[in-house]
């Protein structure tokens, strides 16, 4: 009670004062409740509320509503403010009514015991609760300023406000949400989930800018600089780099640029297909300009191989720079400059092979770029098996012998057993040649020694038919030694090789390329790639077993390097890794002879001889890994 009496004369909501004789003083009486807080504790509060009821119209009030805020009005406010994410604040205005000015004057009956100067009547100067006209009277504090345009100005002004704040607000919000939706949005996965999408046989061969040869399992790892002079690494090093450049130089269709389309730009043009032929000439397809007419619309096209024209018979003062490698276009008519775009004509001015011309095409605004492949129409090469495709007339054997004659004789009587007329070539580094004299055979005498990868290039480079089967000198054929297999998987897929199985042993691997900055990596790995469709007992892979039908022609363009005279055959694939087509099948088998002593004295010493030439000498080996380093420019290659 104490507490809401010092409320009543803080605010100044009475004064005592004895009430005249025309005016009834209303009553007033104390209101007792108990109110739980939060923590569960008890609030006693008291009120002084005036008797109301007793008041008289129109001597005490007027207006009585009261305007109110309706449920969906506040439940808007609230869903605003929940998307915009507005912070939301309760309060509660305490002892609300005493605030409200009386625009009546009223007088009330003084509570027992608070009679102040005798006076037991005071002159209400703000409400009481209880008052008819009090909750209209604490809406309105302000309501002494009358001027209606007072009012109008001022509702104005707190809207200007509001919408202000609303839009800042709103502003905020929105980058607030922008930054963690991109925080949420733009993000990657963690390793582990994307990990297996760059793993082959478990190496990582994902975008990186280096390469390395890494020891896991039971790995076989060459670090090829390893095997060379440190002396002169350095300088082989250079001359190395220096050949790369002429090769990048000879081979520039390989490198290819980055095309990225541009969005929304009004300037179409052709992405893939534009091509034409050493010096000639064609016309541009698909250029064309769709935005809208200006005042003046410039066009520009840029070549770097070839120059422009046009087709168009328009004024210099439209199209400038006929016949050069920059064409400029002039006009304010959109079909005019179309009309001129779509006969556009690009003549290639130089004798250039396999060469991209990245054209610049720009209207000032934005800038687009095509390319041009300048492209020598290759002149095909086909084999005649004649009309009845048999195998003589589209297979040649090839094979190489070095001393063991006893071996390659055995080999022959076998071919001619299930080949009867087919030819086989022989090329022979034998010191002491002997003369193979049988129909169908030719051999080619080669200095004592050449090597293994010289008599495999100078055997395909005789054969005239369209594939050759590789073999060895100490093979056999059997039953299972199907050519005809061979030769319907090449016939029907696009494979330049097809390997088989020797006893059963269909060796074949994959190679992984890894390339670097200064150098590349390659990993070698048995097994294939994926099986061949339409061949259930094929797969497709990188290297096959030294039993093999190929492509003649494809063969000698990857040729064998005739630096490697002993052991060689991965080299072969790894030269024509990238450009050779491999496959294998192991229901096409051939036979190795017996490995069991003779006991011919002569047989059995020139094994022994054979033996002395047959393995790899220290000296090669480092040889060979030194020459991977340079020719195939290599860091590292590991295998197992």
């Amino acid at each position: 009670m104490e507490r809401e009496m010092e409320s009543l004369r803080d605010l100044h909501v009475y004064s005592p004062a004895q009430a005249p004789e025309n005016k009834k003083p209303i009553g007033t009486r104390w209101v007792f409740r108990i109110k739980t807080l939060e923590n569960n504790k008890a609030l006693y509060k008291a009120r002084l509320v005036a008797q109301g009821f007793a008041q008289k119209y129109p001597e005490d009030y007027t207006d009585t509503y009261l305007p109110t805020v309706r449920a969906e009005s506040v439940k808007s406010a609230l869903v605003i403010a929940t998307i915009l994410g507005f912070e939301l604040f309760q309060f509660d205005v305490q002892t609300t009514y005493l605030h409200a000015e009386l625009d009546k004057e009223i007088y009330v009956k003084a509570p027992p015991g608070y009679n102040e100067e005798k006076n037991n009547t005071w002159l209400l100067n703000k409400s009481l609760y209880g008052h008819k006209q009090s909750g209209k009277r604490c809406k309105k504090p302000w309501l002494h300023y009358r001027s209606k345009h007072l009012y109008a100005i001022i509702f104005y002004v707190i809207m200007v406000l509001f919408t202000f704040t609303l839009i800042k607000k709103y502003i905020e919000v929105k980058r607030k949400r922008n930054f963690l939706e991109e925080a949420s949005l733009f993000k990657l996965l963690p390793e582990e989930k994307y990990k297996f999408m760059f793993l082959f046989d478990g190496m990582w061969l994902g975008p990186k800018n280096h390469c390395e040869c890494s020891q896991t399992g039971k790995l076989t790892i060459y670090q090829l600089q390893n095997y060379i002079d440190k002396d002169k690494l350095e300088s082989i090093r250079q001359r190395r780099e220096k050949e790369f450049k002429h090769y990048q130089r000879r081979h520039q269709f390989e490198e290819k640029d980055i095309l990225i389309a541009q969005p929304n730009i009004p300037l179409s043009y052709p992405i893939q297909g534009a091509e034409v032929m050493p010096l000639h000439t064609i016309v541009l397809p698909g250029l064309a300009f769709h935005g809208t007419s200006r005042e003046t619309l410039k066009v520009l096209l840029q070549a770097s191989f070839g120059n422009l024209n046009t087709l168009a018979d328009v004024s210099e003062e439209v199209v400038q720079g006929r016949g050069t490698k920059l064409l400029v276009i002039t006009t304010s008519y959109v079909k005019l400059l179309n009309h001129i775009l779509e006969h556009v004509t690009y003549t290639s001015t130089k004798y250039l092979l396999d060469v991209v011309d990245m054209m610049n095409f720009t209207d000032g605004t934005y800038l687009a770029r095509f390319p041009v492949t300048i492209r020598q129409v290759r002149l095909p090469k086909l084999f005649d098996s004649g009309p009845d495709n048999s195998i003589r007339n589209m297979v040649t054997i090839t094979v190489k012998v070095f001393l063991r004659y006893h071996k390659l004789r055995i080999l022959l009587k076998s071919i001619r057993q299930y080949y009867p007329d087919i030819t086989i070539i022989v090329a022979d580094d034998s010191e002491y040649p002997e003369k193979i004299e049988e129909a169908n055979v030719e051999h080619y005498i080669m200095p004592f020694g050449k090597g293994w990868f010289a008599g495999r290039n100078l055997a395909i480079s005789q054969v005239t038919t369209k594939y050759y089967l590789w073999v060895d000198d100490d093979f056999i054929f059997t039953e299972k030694t199907k050519i005809e297999k061979f030769v319907d998987v090449l016939e029907n897929t696009n494979l330049d090789v097809v390997g088989g199985s020797v006893d059963g042993n269909d060796y074949k691997f994959k190679m992984f390329y890894q390339e670097g900055e200064d150098s590349s990596c390659l990993h070698v790995r048995s097994g294939f790639y994926h099986h061949l469709e339409g061949f259930p007992n094929c797969v497709v892979t990188s290297g096959v077993v030294n039993f093999f039908l190929a492509h003649a022609e494809e063969s000698r363009q990857v040729g064998f390097d005739p630096k490697l005279q002993r052991v060689a055959h991965l080299e072969y694939f790894m030269d024509g890794f990238g450009s050779l087509r491999v496959g294998s099948c192991n229901d096409v088998i051939i036979g190795h002879q017996t490995q069991q002593i003779s006991t011919n004295i002569k047989e059995v010493n020139i094994e022994k001889l054979y033996a002395r030439f047959r393995y790899n000498s220290e000296k090669e080996v480092t040889f060979k890994l030194s020459l991977h380093y340079f020719k195939n420019r290599m860091k590292c290659y590991t295998k197992h």
